[in-house]
């Protein structure tokens, strides 16, 4: 009699969950408050998995339990056990269903928004069913989220380990600015990095939980980390620093004269490719696989940056307690 191709496993994927999360939490306690489970089950599905493959997969360090190299190896091929486990399902789910009832975007806050918006409308004239979930991040918030399994397609700054992009050249502009009435503009020549340290640098925070608050464009004294593009705007809008912002964001307060490009010797301008990077695209439902670029969220691979359509004027004053020039741009 034949052998069966794939024999009976041993181990569940609930035992190898636990043991996953008895890494990534840092301990028995943590990853039964990750998983809704008592500490005693998951120290028992941890027991019984080594009982059942004859291995250690933790060992006494000090005060620490620190994987084995067999741990070490256990574990990784179990995340990815887990990972495919979880792409399968979320594949016979999307194929069962037919059009996805929702597809989650992660979006770096530099890609120009006119055209993401213009995108999502051709996307929803096609399948209006299919909600549209918008992330917007920066820097590592969007890898995150990937990596979490939170969202089906991103537009990022970088390609995350285990993903691969398409890039998109040239995406953003990014140039440094102050208020028209700053004192950097008064100096009246071109600037350096020295004059720049000098002055208020605002800084939007990385949206990633491990996130680092250190990362700057330059190093400075004074600084002000804020929580979004608009915050970020309005500071600088009012004249409380200066800030390295993408030009297609304030296209308006350039041409009201309200914000200024900063003369910065050897680094008025920087351009930012961005890569748009699939979640799964073997387990993509039709809404995010649609093969017509013109109608789908993932057009943006094919659509050149161009200059976006004309803005409502608005005020070039901000007024109290509003927006940034009386109404906050759309982000």
């Amino acid at each position: 009699m034949a052998r069966p191709a794939f024999p009976n496993p041993y181990i569940s994927l609930e035992q190898w969950r636990c043991l996953v999360a008895v890494v990534e939490a840092g301990g028995y306690a943590q990853a039964g408050v990750a998983l809704h489970k008592s500490q005693s089950s998951i120290t028992y599905a941890v027991q019984r998995l080594e009982h059942l493959l004859q291995v250690k997969v933790f060992e006494i360090q000090g005060r620490r339990a620190v994987l084995t190299p067999v741990g070490q190896m256990l574990y990784q091929r179990a995340r990815q056990l887990l990972e495919d486990s979880s792409s399968m399902e979320r594949a016979a789910g999307k194929a069962s269903a037919g059009w996805e009832a929702e597809i989650a975007v992660a979006v770096e806050v530099l890609f120009p928004t006119w055209l993401l918006l213009e995108c999502f409308a051709e996307f929803g004239a096609v399948s209006p069913q299919t909600r549209l979930a918008l992330h917007e991040t920066v820097l590592d918030g969007g890898a995150e989220l990937l990596q979490q399994g939170r969202v089906d397609i991103a537009i990022l700054p970088r390609v995350p380990t285990g993903f691969n992009g398409e890039v998109l050249q040239r995406a953003a502009r990014i140039i440094p600015v102050a208020h028209c009435d700053h004192p950097l503009h008064k100096l009246g020549r071109e600037l350096s990095l020295r004059d720049l340290r000098k002055h208020r640098h605002i800084v939007v925070r990385d949206t990633s939980a491990r996130r680092d608050d250190r990362t700057t464009t330059v190093d400075v004294a004074q600084r002000w980390t804020v929580a979004n593009m608009s915050t970020s705007i309005g500071a600088v809008c009012r004249g409380h620093g200066f800030a390295w912002l993408a030009e297609d964001k304030i296209r308006h307060e350039l041409d009201s004269g309200l914000l200024k490009a900063l003369p910065l010797r050897g680094g008025r301008e920087r351009f930012v490719d961005m890569y748009l990077v699939f979640a799964d695209p073997d387990a993509a439902g039709p809404g995010v696989s649609r093969p017509d670029p013109r109608l789908r969220p993932q057009a943006l691979r094919r659509r050149r940056i161009a200059a976006s359509p004309p803005i409502p004027a608005r005020s070039s004053h901000p007024a109290a307690g509003s927006g940034i020039g009386g109404t906050s741009p759309a982000l």
